[in-house]
């Protein structure tokens, strides 16, 4: 993968310090037994796979980019199972072996277009068939702020929603035609839009899909 999609360095020191809010609806993963492994892609310091646990996932595991986000993770919650990934977006699963796939604000911190095919394509891999792949993400918002660093950005990254963050990241917001052919090899089974902060507490609208592999 190439450097600008896994942002190593930026996860590693500020990163670290970031809170994530996207909020994961236990509902829309009722189908799923409780025994059966549950992946979180970018887990970051793990606050949802302690949120799976609790509710009684008992196959669980985060994996992250960032070993200092998940030395956090590991000391957050201790019985919490994570990897850190040496080559992402390469899984060391085998195919069709998870049966639901979480990625939480995951795409926008990939922001070249062959990053998140590469990265989507893993993930179909590893899914067993009519597996759950449970995306947040944030498409292009319409506040003047973020217009304004869209269109300054764009020339540099070849793409409209490829902007810097000012404190070391490369990140993206999206179109619904982008995630529409990304996912073009899943079902959409649920969406919505809801507001969230950003993880750095700004407010925005985020789009959540339930997508199940064909």
């Amino acid at each position: 993968m190439e450097r600008l999609d896994s942002q190593r360095d930026y996860w590693d020191t500020a990163g670290t310090t970031k809170t994530f809010g996207h909020p994961l609806d236990p509902a829309w993963l009722a189908g799923i037994e409780r025994g059966a492994r549950v992946l979180d892609y970018g887990c970051g310091y793990g606050r949802l796979v302690a949120q799976l646990d609790a509710d009684g996932f008992a196959g669980t595991e985060g994996v992250d980019v960032s070993a200092n986000l998940l030395a956090r993770a590991r000391a957050d919650h201790p019985a919490g199972r994570f990897t850190l990934l040496d080559d992402p977006p390469r899984l060391p699963h085998p195919d069709g072996s998870v049966a639901a796939v979480l990625l939480f604000a995951v795409l926008t911190c990939v922001p070249t277009d062959r990053g998140q095919r590469d990265l989507v394509a893993q993930l179909h891999r590893v899914l067993a068939p009519g597996g759950l792949l449970y995306v947040s993400d944030l498409c292009l918002q319409d506040d003047e702020h973020n217009r304004e660093r869209y269109g300054r950005f764009a020339a540099a990254y070849g793409t409209y929603g490829i902007f810097e963050s000012g404190d070391g990241a490369v990140l993206r917001h999206h179109t619904m035609d982008w995630l529409r052919a990304l996912f073009a090899d899943f079902d959409v089974a649920r969406s919505r839009q809801l507001a969230v902060r950003t993880m750095n507490g700004n407010p925005v609208q985020a789009t959540q899909l339930l997508l199940r592999k064909r």
